[in-house]
């Protein structure tokens, strides 16, 4: 059974162990071990959740599969920025699901969920970065009708950046 949870403050435990993990599997080959290393560090510790969970303008939302957390979206509404002229889209910020869930497609009902909760709130469309390298991603994102936009560097540390595309979905 798979079901869609709007992530609180409780779960910033959950979220950064599932963030840890997500990040390493996709993005871990990315830079060299001790850029990853500083960059989980501080990006995925349990006080950056607690942090972000605390904002409104964040909503986390955590995939469960037989109550088994596999996966989590982060979305901000009303983000306009380069290439996004709308200042009622939705960045689509994190979207992971654990690789060996992968197989199952659970990622698509997250993402579906993610679109409604965005038309929900009145917004035009959603947007993304995706690293260049992530094909299993990129296509995942055209077959659900984004289109490349731009460019984006996506800094992992002073001395590394990776490059990304930047999609936009309009509704």
């Amino acid at each position: 059974m798979t079901t869609i949870l709007t992530a609180t403050g409780i779960d910033a435990r959950m979220l950064s162990e599932l963030g840890k993990q997500t990040f390493l599997e996709s993005h871990g080959h990315s830079a060299s071990k001790k850029d990853i290393t500083n960059y989980v560090k501080a990006k995925f510790a349990i006080a950056e959740f607690e942090r972000e969970l605390k904002q409104t303008k964040n909503h986390y939302h955590i995939l469960y599969h037989n109550e088994m957390p596999i996966g989590y979206s982060k979305l901000v509404l009303n983000v306009s920025g380069k290439n996004i002229p709308n200042k009622t889209t939705t960045k689509l910020e994190r979207f992971y699901v654990l690789q060996e869930y992968h197989h199952l497609k659970l990622g698509l009902e997250l993402f579906n969920y993610c679109v409604t909760f965005s038309k929900n709130h009145q917004q035009s469309g959603m947007w993304l970065y995706t690293w260049l390298e992530n094909q299993k991603a990129i296509s995942f994102y055209n077959k659900a009708g984004f289109k490349i936009v731009g460019s984006y560097d996506f800094k992992i540390s002073d001395t590394h950046y990776n490059p990304n595309h930047q999609m936009l979905l309009t509704y």
